[in-house]
């Protein structure tokens, strides 16, 4: 069962897709979309992510950051994001903390389930029914904007 909304965002700190260190705390003051998914380069997972990276600037603008989630590696993300032409950060939980902490694990893969995490680390908003192909323009519409 998902981290319930008012809770606490458990911290984190993993590489990126491109292998930079990124943490919780860096966006502190700053409205977080992290979505776990499945993996990379499968239908529904890329779907929900090039729902991302075409309202990318519907968040950037309203200052909010997307991460994405998955138990794949760094090279995984890289050739993901290379393919389908991402515009955001994948990160890669290689050794499942993220999936554990968040409470998302599907037995060796995350499960499908969006969290909103405001700029003081809680978590606002959790979607776990996620239509893959509206993805990123219900967490919008979810957050009003």
């Amino acid at each position: 069962m998902p981290l319930a909304v008012g809770s606490d965002a458990p911290a984190f700190t993993v590489k990126d897709t491109n292998g930079n260190t990124v943490s919780l705390s860096d966006f502190k003051g700053k409205t977080v979309v992290l979505y776990f998914y499945p993996k990379d380069d499968t239908p529904g997972c890329t779907k929900q992510a090039c729902s991302f990276r075409d309202a990318v600037d519907d968040y950037k603008r309203n200052d909010v950051v997307i991460l994405g989630v998955s138990a794949d590696d760094e090279a995984s993300h890289q050739a993901f994001t290379q393919k389908y032409n991402l515009n955001f950060p994948l990160l890669a939980d290689t050794d499942h903390s993220l999936i554990k902490a968040y409470d998302v694990d599907g037995g060796g893969y995350a499960k499908r389930v969006t969290y909103v995490i405001d700029g003081n680390g809680k978590i606002t908003k959790v979607d776990s029914s996620v239509n893959t192909s509206t993805h990123a323009s219900d967490v919008l519409a979810a957050l009003g904007l």
